[in-house]
Parts: structure tokens; sequence; C-alpha cells
């Protein structure tokens, strides 16, 4: 019943487009809240029209009962989620970089919306996301989130249960890669700043009449702008090749 109202080319699309419409959902830059979601669509259906002649031949044979058609799709769209997922995590490195430099800067207080995160979040991680994603398109790195979604039909291949025990591993380990990446992002904040209050603390002793309120604070945001300024350039090369590497990496490419 299902060969006579579900044509070859029809099956072959809407299975690819399960799996490449799940990614674009989650999918750094395209599945963001401010992109209209009838834009989300119709670029994964065209980038799913575009595949359907190429990974045809690939595909599993049409289901005879719609039990069958349904644990099919199912599995392409767990799929094209994990991708996605992966993605999002590794992202998430600027707004943990972002957030811990606000601490270390003394504006963790001021509060700002966060396009990426769909929050309320501290200026600098909003900064840091919105820069991470642009820069991401600037150097042609979306090319690469898309060409993990053609090459994902190599390593899962269509009509066979992902194992959700790899799956989790891999989305744990991307989350381990994601804090030690925006650790490494934040690094040279948190060793100023541990040496800027060290210092503070050795004078605090030394002159205990001075009002280190009223000279620690503007010192401690004036120089720790200095620094972003000197370091934003090589941070954001250190995260768009560690993505690259690390997204390549748990999605099996």
């Amino acid at each position: 019943m299902i060969e006579q109202i579900l044509p070859a080319n029809v099956f072959a699309a809407m299975l690819i487009f399960s799996r490449v419409g799940s990614a674009m959902m989650l999918l750094p830059g395209f599945g963001e809240l401010y992109v209209m979601q009838r834009y989300r669509l119709l670029l994964a259906l065209l980038i799913a029209l575009l595949l359907t002649p190429v990974l045809g031949p690939s595909l599993p044979p049409r289901p005879v009962d719609v039990a069958s058609l349904l644990t099919l799709v199912g599995g392409e769209v767990v799929i094209g989620i994990f991708l996605g997922t992966v993605a999002r995590v590794l992202l998430s490195a600027l707004d943990t970089a972002g957030t811990v430099i606000s601490f270390q800067l003394g504006l963790s207080a001021a509060q700002v919306f966060n396009p990426m995160a769909a929050t309320q979040g501290s200026v600098t991680a909003s900064f840091y996301s919105v820069l991470g994603v642009l820069l991401m398109f600037i150097t042609d790195l979306h090319h690469l989130l898309i060409g993990a979604i053609v090459d994902s039909y190599d390593v899962f291949v269509p009509g066979t249960l992902p194992a959700v025990g790899d799956l989790s591993e891999s989305v744990v380990r991307s989350a381990s890669a994601a804090f030690r990446l925006g650790a490494e992002i934040a690094a040279p904040f948190i060793l100023l700043g541990t040496l800027f209050f060290v210092a503070i603390g050795i004078i605090s002793r030394l002159v205990p009449q001075l009002q280190l309120l009223f000279v620690t604070q503007p010192l401690q945001i004036v120089g720790g702008f200095v620094v972003l300024g000197l370091v934003l350039s090589a941070g954001m090369e250190w995260f768009l090749a560690s993505f690259a590497q690390q997204f390549v990496t748990l999605v099996g490419g």
C-alpha cells in the first residue's frame, strides 16, 4: 500500500529531508530564533532535493507498511538532531568563555539579550556568541556543517537504527570539548585576573587606608578591555580551528 501512494522519488526526497531538516533546526546560524521558520524549511527542502539524485541509489527501498516507514524516518530525524546538537554544544564554548571573561572584567551584572542562546546573558558572552557565528559564515565554515550532513550518509547508513549509546557518548564528549575550549579562550583573562587580584590583596595589606573599590573597578574594566582587544583575534582563530576539528571528529567525518 505504501508503494502505491508514495512514489520512489518522493520517498527519497522525504527521507533525506528528515535528516537535513532536523539538522538545520539546530545548526548554528541556520537554526537561530531570528531566522524565519519558512526560510529554514525552504533551505532544507532545496538541499534535500539537490541531494536526492546523488543519495537516492544508496537509500533503502520503500517500506511496505506505515510502522516501518515511521521507524525509518525517526532514525533519520535522530541522526539530524545529533548533528545539530553537536554543533550547537560546541558553539556554547563561546558563551562559556564570555561568561568567564565577564567575571574577570567586572561586568557580570551587565545583562543583555543573547540572540544565540535566546536568553539573557552577560555582555561579553553575547558579543562572543554573535561574533563566532558571524565569523563562521565569513570564513565559509558553514560549508563544513552542510558537508557534514552529506558525509553523514557514509557514517550513519539510512535504514539502520543508530547506536544510542554511541550518540550519547559523542554528545558528552562535545560538551567536555566545549567547556575545555571555552576555558582555553578565557585563559589569558583568568591568568591576568588572578595576578591582578593578588596584587590588589597585597596593596590592601600594605595600604589599608586606600579605598580600593573606587580604584580597582575602573582599572579592572579598562585593563580588561585592553586585554580583550589584544587577544580577541587569536581567541576567535583558535575557536574556529578547534570547532572544525572537534566537529569533524565527533560526527565521525
